[in-house]
């Protein structure tokens, strides 16, 4: 016959403490042991050995999107967006539409007042002109047209845009230009801010299905993967592969995000640099040929068997501007 036997009184309760104490530190180290096996112990040395000497701050983000695995240098670290604040605007007109308050195919009248001045295509248009929704976003997306993507903006709203980011779980990436209140902000990191973290997390959420709706999703996807700029991070991947990018460039920050569906496994990274010294717009420029080696370096670790290369005198026909 059994004994039972009954624990009461402060022996008790200290026993119980200490149980409840192992409990919680064994998950504990539990939770950490698993943060450091997502850590790609031999990607971070090659990337750490790329940045090194670098003139300026440089974040980087890697995901192996099969893996789970990660690379990160300044990943949490706040950068200006420039551009690639646009794939923020993008789901902001994709949730409208979701919504019923805008349609992708409607006419939208353009004024000569959009214009923001530089050589952008919508820029050229004549006052009254008509143009579809679809095709704005589309210039804004594929070729980074400033005047097509501040009007998409006016139409949905930067507080709009911003509130959709934070009910998504950003709590970094924010519309600065053109919001009250962002003004201090702006002023620091310009129209969008982000860090290389979260640029590569709304990719995964548009590449997942799960950014506005999956239709929503499938649509902005299909519009990352046309871009016009292809010359840096994308110059590093063959051209048979399927990719979803956008790019940021402004004086004292160059940056870049992509998805890359690789036959061995999805993976996405974003490259983003801030006070830099080298401020130049050749194709030479320091930010640029980082952003290149990183692109052309994680091609190479994730895809070790492939015999691509760029093929020679392709740089006569990467001259974009």
């Amino acid at each position: 016959m059994g004994v039972i036997i009954k624990l009461t009184g402060r022996p008790f309760l200290k026993v119980r403490t200490v149980v409840i104490g192992l409990i919680l530190s064994i998950l504990l180290l539990l939770a950490d042991t698993k943060v450091v096996a997502q850590t790609d112990k031999k990607l971070t040395t090659k990337l750490t050995e790329l940045v090194a000497g670098f003139n300026g701050v440089a974040g980087i983000y890697v995901e192996n999107m099969k893996t789970g695995k990660t690379a990160a240098i300044n990943a949490d670290t706040l950068f200006p967006t420039a551009s690639m604040i646009k794939v923020s605007i993008q789901c902001g007109v994709m949730d409208k539409i979701e919504k019923g308050e805008l349609q992708y195919n409607q006419k939208l009248l353009y004024h000569d007042s959009l214009l923001y001045a530089g050589v952008d295509i919508l820029g050229s248009f004549k006052n009254n002109e008509t143009i579809q929704l679809s095709k704005v976003v589309l210039l804004m997306i594929t070729m980074s047209d400033n005047t097509a993507s501040l009007w998409l903006q006016k139409l949905v709203g930067g507080d709009y845009i911003n509130n959709w980011l934070q009910q998504n779980g950003f709590e970094k990436t924010r519309v600065n230009s053109r919001v009250a209140g962002r003004e201090a902000i702006r002023n620091i990191y310009g129209w969008g801010v982000s860090t290389p973290r979260e640029m590569c997390q709304l990719f995964r959420l548009i590449d997942q299905g799960k950014a506005v709706s999956k239709a929503a999703s499938e649509r902005m996807s299909r519009n990352l993967g046309r871009i016009y700029w292809d010359e840096k991070a994308l110059s590093s991947v063959p051209p048979y592969v399927q990719t979803m990018s956008k790019q940021g460039a402004v004086d004292d920050s160059r940056s870049e995000t992509v998805l890359v569906h690789a036959p061995h496994g999805d993976y996405v990274f974003s490259v983003i640099t801030k006070d830099i010294k080298d401020q130049s717009w050749k194709p030479e420029n320091e930010s640029w040929k980082l952003i290149k080696k990183v692109s052309a370096l994680l091609w190479n670790y994730y895809e070790p068997k492939s015999k691509w290369q760029p093929s020679a005198g392709i740089e006569k026909y990467m001259l974009n501007e």
